[in-house]
């Protein structure tokens, strides 16, 4: 690991100027993340603010919904009684992520800005667009069994590894960041995370020095018909190979509106736009299910190891919509 500087931050002002003054500053809270990558030697920071101290863990209600501080963290986000009660889906996709132990450290922040599991990343001896950009994409050729199907390019087909970010993103969150201006912007949670395209190296639509300070929610009638179904090779501190949030409004035996999210399919949380769009208005029956899942996943394109993410796909958005439509209660 590299010798680094470590800056203690007590004000999130003085955290933003602190990293933007350094090009090779990172911030760290829950350090879940950042501390494996610095291990490995694929994160090399000079410098680390701390950000684990400021007062950004506030979960309250709003008038358009509910805000969710970027340094709470994941367990007390999950088990918080609004979040509860309003998003289920949201709960169920933080507790189906990473141990508790994990869980126990990791804050919101640094859970929807983490970056990919691929394992051609975590490889310093292999080629990786996204860790060194312009050597090349070693999964493209190689054992690509969890990567994309939607979403990639030539130049990394890696996944977003993140439970919690494709509830978010069914959810149609939005993302606050503090910018070393002191001005806060607003980031639709579907444009927070970027596709790889001709550059790979970047996660996020985040400018350096740019410090998430909460997640807005918005009001939804979903809470009632919510389901986050995860298909992995093991139950418990494994990345989805499949994963889909499913949220459904239902008026007079009707479905008025559909929400559909998928992980594990895409290097951001992929937003079946097509599935909800043939949903609206439909009885929420399994013909009209299935039907909606094949119209989502007649776009996948397979990768040489991963052609059965195709079925288990239409099989996660069948199974997640059924379980919506039978309701938390």
């Amino acid at each position: 690991m590299r010798a680094f500087k470590f800056t203690p931050s007590s004000e999130p002002e003085a955290a933003v100027k602190a990293v933007k003054a350094n090009s090779e500053a990172k911030f760290i809270a829950g350090g879940t993340n950042l501390i494996d990558l610095m291990k490995e030697g694929i994160e090399g920071p000079s410098e680390l603010v701390d950000i684990s101290r400021l007062n950004l863990t506030q979960i309250r209600s709003t008038s358009t919904g509910i805000s969710i501080g970027s340094l709470a963290k994941n367990s007390d986000t999950a088990n918080h009684p609004l979040v509860r009660r309003d998003f289920p889906m949201l709960t169920q996709a933080i507790l189906s992520g990473a141990t508790a132990q994990i869980r126990n450290m990791a804050t919101n922040g640094g859970n929807i800005a983490q970056r990919t599991r691929c394992p051609y990343f975590y490889e310093v001896s292999v080629n990786c667009n996204k860790r060194r950009p312009g050597s090349g994409c070693s999964s493209l050729e190689g054992y690509n069994r969890n990567h994309s199907i939607f979403g990639f390019s030539d130049k990394c087909a890696a996944v977003n590894p993140s439970d919690m970010s494709v509830a978010l993103a069914a959810l149609d969150a939005s993302v606050n960041v503090l910018g070393a201006d002191g001005k806060t912007r607003v980031i639709k949670f579907n444009d927070f995370h970027r596709l790889p395209g001709d550059t790979p190296q970047r996660d996020n639509n985040l400018e350096h020095g740019e410090l998430i300070t909460s997640i807005e929610i918005p009001k939804s009638n979903f809470a009632p018909h919510s389901y986050y179904l995860k298909v992995g090779d093991r139950a418990s501190h494994s990345f989805a190979l499949v994963s889909v949030a499913a949220a459904l409004e239902l008026d007079g035996g009707k479905i008025k509106q559909a929400r559909i999210a998928m992980g594990g399919v895409a290097p951001k949380p992929w937003r079946a736009y097509a599935a909800e769009k043939f949903l609206a208005g439909k009885t929420p029956s399994e013909e009209n299910f299935s039907a909606a899942a094949d119209s989502e996943m007649k776009a996948a394109i397979p990768l040489e190891h991963n052609g059965f993410k195709i079925e288990l796909g239409k099989r996660a958005i069948v199974l997640a919509l059924k379980r919506a439509a039978a309701g938390n209660a």
